[in-house]
């Protein structure tokens, strides 16, 4: 026996009260191979393949819970949407109300916004709104709240186009899109963000273009503004997080409204106001800062900036219509159009 080491029921007791239970420490770690027998590089094999399935499937099923944890109710919040008396506002105030949400719908063609309020029965109700003026929009929305409650959401809606070259386009005309569909989408930011920062919660959404992204000839003005108001809505997100206010913005392609009367799609096919309402009310269900309509239209742009210069330039022209030749054709829906939204 080796001197300083006391027999082995001494042992035995010394390892049973330090450790609490009737075990040996230096059994081998479970999953390995006892000492003397060779190794199963079978079950080596069979172990490598499987577990990155496993834990594949694993990782796409916590991801599946997280977005449906994520993904909240519109039943029952309170809306408002600017520019609902018809096309893409309209479509979106009715699918909000559909869906159980008490919904507002201002316009500058008020008698237009009652009767379409009228069409989705329930609390919704329509008032004349002018997004220009400080003191309409928040008249607006202090009506909101007065009839239907705390405000969750503001769709930023409202939108003016002129298609043509840039020499003939009138000063007063570019003015006009500037003030609504820029300065009217930030005035709606201001107003409606400080009271959902105070209740903690709350979603601005804001329905831009593609034009965000891209410039079409003969909508350079109406371009800028998009461009405009998706890079102010970058920089509101990045201010008001952590605050429990959502910033989203939707970017469609061609629609099929008033507003879009006489212009081409380019390379993509003509959407419907229900498509991109669909959007609205799913990205306010599960907010993202930016949803495009349809969807590949990132994917296609990202693509496309990672091409040469040279190369980039043919296929922008392939992709993005050039709308001074769309509007050429002296189509009466579009003189019809800007008649009556530019004087």
């Amino acid at each position: 026996m080796t001197a300083g080491v006391g027999p082995p029921s001494v042992i035995r007791s010394s390892v049973r009260s330090s450790v609490g239970r009737r075990t040996c420490p230096w059994r081998p770690l479970r999953g390995l191979p006892r000492a003397g027998s060779p190794p199963d590089f079978a079950d080596e094999r069979r172990r490598s393949r499987s577990t990155p399935r496993t834990v594949g499937r694993a990782a796409k099923a916590r991801t599946r819970e997280v977005a449906v944890r994520r993904r909240r109710s519109v039943s029952g919040l309170v809306v408002a949407v600017t520019g609902a008396a018809n096309g893409i506002g309209l479509e979106t105030a009715g699918r909000f109300a559909r869906a159980g949400a008490h919904v507002a719908l201002g316009d500058l063609d008020g008698a237009a916004a009652r009767s379409a309020a009228q069409g989705l029965g329930g609390r919704a109700f329509g008032v004349e709104l002018d997004v220009t003026d400080t003191a309409s929009f928040s008249a607006f929305l202090d009506e909101v709240e007065t009839r239907l409650g705390p405000l969750d959401v503001l769709v930023n809606n409202a939108g003016v186009m002129w298609v043509g070259p840039f020499r003939e386009e009138p000063e007063h005309v570019a003015r006009r899109q500037v003030e609504v569909n820029l300065l009217g989408a930030m005035r709606g930011v201001r107003l409606a963000a400080p009271g959902m920062v105070a209740r903690g919660r709350g979603c601005i959404l804001t329905v831009a273009s593609a034009a965000s992204i891209v410039s079409p000839p003969g909508e350079s003005t109406y371009a800028a503004t998009k461009h405009g108001i998706h890079g102010y809505l970058k920089g509101v997100r990045r201010e008001l997080r952590g605050t429990g206010v959502d910033i989203c913005v939707v970017l469609p392609t061609v629609v099929d409204t008033a507003l879009a009367a006489g212009t081409k799609t380019g390379g993509v096919p003509l959407l419907r106001p229900a498509d991109v309402a669909a959007a609205v009310v799913s990205t306010v269900g599960r907010p993202r800062f930016e949803v495009f309509v349809p969807g590949r239209v990132q994917a296609l742009g990202a693509a496309t900036g990672l091409l040469p210069r040279g190369l980039r330039d043919v296929v922008e022209r392939l992709l993005v219509p050039d709308q001074i030749l769309a509007v050429r054709t002296g189509d009466d829906a579009r003189r019809g159009y800007e008649s009556g939204h530019f004087g």
